[in-house]
């Protein structure tokens, strides 16, 4: 179906389960996370696709849970945190034909009162790790690297990733990109309140216009990878 944008029911649902994470609860109420959340979430997963196949024609956007839609249960098993379900919206679109969360792609937050959306790698994998620090001093995909970061800057998002303290062994701390080696990750976000977008058609133009800000990144990474 297309999508007609997220119900204000989809919000409600997320506040509730805030203030009742238990399974009792989720129980009651799992026909309205099926009818205010997942469908307009598969929805919203299929016509982003069809647009951002636009600006990389190997992206991944599945409809699936644990696919481009993340599971709402949460892993407890070996967390102090015993709360049942997690209480965000995740939406993935990943470009790589391996494990979803170790290629970069676009990401959608839901998390009330606030959207985020994203691109990029979340956490490098150790030998992306050695990849990425390789490209950073190198000499052409360095300047690269930069490129693409003022790119995203100019259009007004931020980077994330930095996270190490002091260089790491075997990279010169003097060199012009050693700020980036200190990074774990390489991303582009923005946060904001839940615009008014959202529960209509036109979010997913809202959407792909900050995604597109965010692309070089994620071109520069998916070359890398």
């Amino acid at each position: 179906m297309p999508f007609t944008g997220f119900p204000k029911e989809c919000v409600e649902f997320y506040q509730a389960l805030k203030k009742n994470n238990n399974k009792p609860w989720f129980d009651k109420h799992k026909n309205d996370y099926e009818k205010y959340v997942l469908i307009p979430s598969r929805d919203y997963v299929v016509e982003m696709g069809k647009l951002l196949k636009q600006i990389s024609p190997g992206i991944h956007a599945d409809p699936r849970v644990n696919k481009s839609l993340f599971r709402i249960y949460r892993d407890t098993r070996f967390s102090n945190d015993k709360r049942p379900f997690k209480t965000n919206l995740g939406i993935w679109f990943w470009e790589g034909e391996d494990k979803r969360f170790d290629y970069s792609g676009f990401y959608f937050h839901l998390d009330p009162p606030n959207i985020m959306l994203a691109a990029g790698i979340h956490v490098f994998d150790p030998k992306r790790l050695k990849t990425f620090r390789d490209s950073v001093v190198h000499e052409i995909h360095g300047p690269k690297l930069i490129k693409s970061i003022k790119q995203v800057e100019k259009a007004s998002y931020l980077i994330g990733g930095k996270h190490y303290k002091k260089t790491p062994r075997g990279y010169d701390k003097d060199h012009k990109y050693a700020e980036y080696l200190l990074f774990d990750s390489l991303n582009s976000f923005r946060e904001s309140k839940i615009p008014k977008e959202f529960y209509h058609p036109e979010f997913i133009q809202y959407c792909f216009k900050i995604f597109k800000g965010m692309a070089p990144i994620h071109h520069w990474l998916v070359k890398l990878t």
